[in-house]
């Protein structure tokens, strides 16, 4: 009779994924810090980015978009009403910069 075997248990892991994705993604290459600013500031600097993006797969406006959408959907509950509004408004600058 074979004997039993021990599962080995994972350890939880403590890096988050939605970290690796702004630092290594292969959308855009982030300021530090960009989403602590003022609503144009982000928009501003996001637009910078997904220009410069030479492995962005979409088009600029679409990837920047995309990085903030993904910002705020990460925060989820965490994010506060203020915080929030400033994303809100951050997107509505970015649709202004590019004539949307």
């Amino acid at each position: 009779m074979p004997a039993k075997r021990k599962r080995a248990r994972r350890r939880p892991q403590t890096r988050r994924w939605s970290r690796r994705v702004t630092e290594r993604s292969n959308a855009l290459d982030l300021e530090s810090r960009v989403f602590t600013r003022s609503p144009r500031q982000i928009a501003l600097s996001l637009k910078r980015s997904a220009e410069r993006s030479k492995r962005r797969k979409s088009g600029p406006f679409r990837s920047a978009m995309s990085m903030l959408t993904f910002y705020e959907n990460r925060a989820g509950r965490n994010l506060s009403a203020a915080k929030r509004r400033r994303l809100q408004r951050a997107k509505e600058e970015l649709r202004r910069l590019y004539g949307r």
